[in-house]
């Protein structure tokens, strides 16, 4: 089985470095990552239920797909391929915002990521590669944020964190509209 890397980063996304994807998150480095949240025409948010035998947050309800480009890939190469690669899927992608978080896990990981945040539009089939995904669901924005306030147990941290802290959903109000002026 071929290890995965990540790109080690500054503050400012430049890169220092690379490391195993596990070390980088058993040590708490600062690595490049990204998170896709895909909406259907009607609004609704796709989610996907984590594999149970993901490495963390297995089981756990989160945004379309998450990961970290490899050295030497860009972001939007990334992306693509994740995309392809969990939810079997293709659609025009832009980049909402980045930031910085840090998060100790339950299982002793931390998640110290640089995080870009991407959103598309996609209508189709969804065709969820096992592996990767237990579940899907398209869920509308008041029920998400409902069972986001009454069962948070149930959602990964990072998903919690980019719908509350940084309002994701008034930033995209934001950029949607722009895209459509």
């Amino acid at each position: 089985m071929r290890r995965e890397m990540v790109v080690l980063v500054d503050e400012n996304d430049r890169p220092i470095g690379i490391s195993e994807k596990l070390a980088a998150h058993r040590k708490g480095l600062l690595h490049r990552a990204f998170s896709i949240f895909i909406f259907n025409e009607e609004g609704h948010m796709l989610l996907q239920k984590r594999a149970e035998h993901k490495y963390h947050s297995g089981g756990l309800w989160s945004n379309a797909c998450c990961s970290h480009p490899r050295p030497g890939e860009s972001l939007l190469q990334a992306v693509r391929r994740r995309l392809r690669e969990e939810l079997g899927i293709t659609c025009p992608i832009k980049k909402a915002f980045d930031f910085i978080y840090k998060i100790r896990l339950t299982c002793g990981l931390i998640e110290y990521e640089l995080d870009h945040v991407f959103y598309g539009l996609y209508n189709g089939t969804i065709q969820p590669n096992p592996n990767e995904v237990a579940d899907y669901r398209w869920m509308k924005m008041d029920s998400l944020l409902s069972s986001l306030r009454l069962q948070p147990e149930k959602y990964t941290e990072w998903f919690k964190l980019i719908l509350h802290e940084h309002d994701l959903l008034d930033r995209l109000r934001t950029v949607l509209k722009k895209d459509k002026g």
